[in-house]
């Protein structure tokens, strides 16, 4: 890796950031907390980067609109809700319609309404 006064032999300057202690870009506050070891430092000032035309911009916290929730480059949409996966326990298998046997058949099967006329077990009645 080149030091910081040379010129750089990557192209932008988002892999720059990946590479550099302490100066890398993560999605939300939880993801970098999963991989660092230390706090995010409280700051009024946050940086952006957009995914969509991979431009950096500044936005002050305190003055922030909904408006401001696009990118002031292209308007792209930015600020996404979170969602975080949920653990469930599922069976992968084939596609249903060639394997079918982890399908559970949740049809029920009506009984027969019986009249005096029904020949289910007259051998019985008859005797």
């Amino acid at each position: 890796m080149c030091s910081p006064a040379s010129p750089p032999s990557w192209p932008g300057s988002a892999e720059l950031t990946h590479t550099t202690t302490g100066r890398k870009w993560f999605d939300c506050a939880e993801c970098h907390a999963e991989s660092e070891t230390h706090d995010l430092k409280p700051t009024l000032e946050m940086v952006f980067a957009c995914k969509k035309c991979r431009k950096a911009f500044r936005k002050d916290v305190q003055e922030f609109e909904e408006s401001d929730e696009y990118c002031p480059h292209c308007d792209n949409h930015f600020v996404l809700e979170a969602k975080t996966p949920q653990a469930r326990l599922q069976v992968e298998s084939e596609d249903v319609r060639k394997d079918a046997r982890f399908v559970k058949d949740e049809r029920v099967r009506e009984e027969e309404q019986q009249t005096i006329w029904s020949l289910k077990e007259a051998s019985e009645r008859l005797g």
